[in-house]
């Protein structure tokens, strides 16, 4: 599919930087929507930034699980398609960190997200951060249009240096699905650090009354009594503090990365409550996936 003449969206401030977004890669290399994609997946790293870095390090990480993984780059900013596009060139040729062979391509758009065929999954962190919330659901819907059958989109937000990030996946016909938030732990003070981090779909949802503001104060809450566990390492007290969120009714999912400082749960757990008409307040309750 050739890049829409007007693509979908306008231009973000477009800041990124290497290793940023090593969290949510590592994330979605785990994930059963790759593992379980058929051959040669493609995916989508929509609104890449000023840089190519984080589309080439998505793909590095990718193919260490799928060496048939195809990654294509899309902004809407034409200048930055042409500085992505002088980076792949450097990488052909060997002089960068990158396999010279990455299975990398970059183009112009937008949330129309013009590929040749159906993406198993969309990335587009940092972009909806910089739009209005109410914008959430129809970009959301319009990329969700796009993807494969039992494909995902990942939208969410991260620190500038990807200590602190937090995203929400979305299934077929914009239904959320998960949330997760991931921290680094050594030297954490407060879980709800990730507030400052929040999709756009939440961000504005952290007050007394709505779910994810519930969510953050019993973080909070659990990772202080388990200060004990600071004898062991943060990872044993993160744990703790996650078991205790668990024992308490919190519908947490992929105990396996607890260790990693990383928090997911099913969306009707913190989804915005439906006195507020927010169109992202209903989702799917997410499946268990390790």
């Amino acid at each position: 599919m050739a890049a829409a003449s007007s693509p979908s969206g306008r231009i973000t401030r477009g800041t990124t930087g290497t290793n940023r977004l090593r969290r949510v890669d590592r994330w979605i290399a785990r994930h059963p929507a790759l593992r379980t994609a058929g051959p040669d997946p493609l995916v989508v790293d929509l609104g890449f930034g000023a840089s190519a870095v984080t589309t080439l390090e998505l793909e590095a990480r990718l193919h260490r699980a799928r060496g048939d993984v195809e990654v294509h780059g899309i902004e809407i900013d034409p200048a930055r398609v042409i500085s992505a596009r002088a980076h792949l060139r450097r990488v052909r040729e060997g002089t960068t960190p990158f396999r010279p062979d990455a299975r990398v391509s970059f183009d112009r758009g937008g949330f129309e997200v013009p590929v040749p065929r159906a993406p198993r999954i969309i990335r587009a962190m940092n972009v909806l951060r910089q739009y209005h919330e109410e914008d959430v659901p129809a970009a959301w819907r319009q990329m969700t249009a796009r993807l494969e059958p039992g494909g995902i989109l990942v939208e969410g937000t991260s620190d500038e240096i990807g200590r602190v990030s937090t995203w929400v996946a979305v299934g077929a016909d914009a239904h959320p699905l998960t949330f997760t938030v991931s921290l680094r732990l050594a030297a954490l003070e407060d879980p709800s650090i990730a507030a400052e981090r929040l999709p756009k779909a939440l961000i504005h949802r952290n007050v007394p009354g709505e779910r994810v503001h519930e969510l953050l104060d019993a973080l909070d809450r659990e990772w202080t009594r388990a200060a004990a566990m600071s004898t062991f390492g943060p990872r044993q007290r993160w744990r703790a503090a996650l078991g205790a969120l668990a024992d308490a009714g919190w519908p947490l999912l992929q105990r396996s990365r607890w260790r990693l400082g990383e928090l997911t749960l099913a969306w009707a757990a913190v989804a915005p409550t439906p006195a507020s008409g927010h169109p992202a307040e209903t989702g799917e309750s997410g499946q268990r996936t390790s």
